[in-house]
């Protein structure tokens, strides 16, 4: 605390002291596109309607890896890219819709849950570009039937 003479040549009031300086960040987070990617090709797979990510040529080469054994090889972002700078993020998926599905009601559900799922982690999702490549018309038939 500081004392201060008033104008008045009275007493010495007591000043309140300055605010303490907030403490200096010791580091800096940095999120990387692929980190990004797996969230929004897990919360876009999870949309009914939903059949596949990735365009013809991914999933191509997904099959052969399937064929010799790595199975999960290259899954968890196939079919999306993703564009971060610093707290912000660009997303772009590419699917394939299931039979029967409307493209613009899966389209605004997939960005629904990519957005959702991307912010929860404390990042904005300034945009969501879905791009159907293709159908899938023999869809296995559900369980039980």
């Amino acid at each position: 605390m500081t004392e201060v003479q008033n104008d008045s040549g009275q007493a010495p009031e007591t000043a309140p002291a300055a605010p303490a300086p907030a403490a200096a960040p010791r580091g800096g987070t940095e999120v990387s596109e692929e980190v990004i990617e797996k969230i929004a090709g897990t919360a876009a797979r999870s949309v009914p309607g939903v059949a596949d990510l990735g365009g013809d040529v991914a999933r191509f080469f997904n099959t052969v890896l399937d064929k010799v054994g790595l199975d999960e090889v290259g899954d968890a972002g196939r079919g999306v890219s993703a564009e971060v700078k610093g707290t912000s993020a660009t997303i772009r998926i590419v699917l394939v819709i299931a039979a029967g599905h409307v493209v613009q009601e899966v389209t605004e559900a997939v960005r629904a849950s990519v957005i959702e799922a991307v912010e929860k982690y404390g990042l904005t999702v300034t945009e969501v570009n879905v791009k159907v490549d293709d159908i899938e018309l023999n869809a296995p038939p559900a369980a039980g039937a």
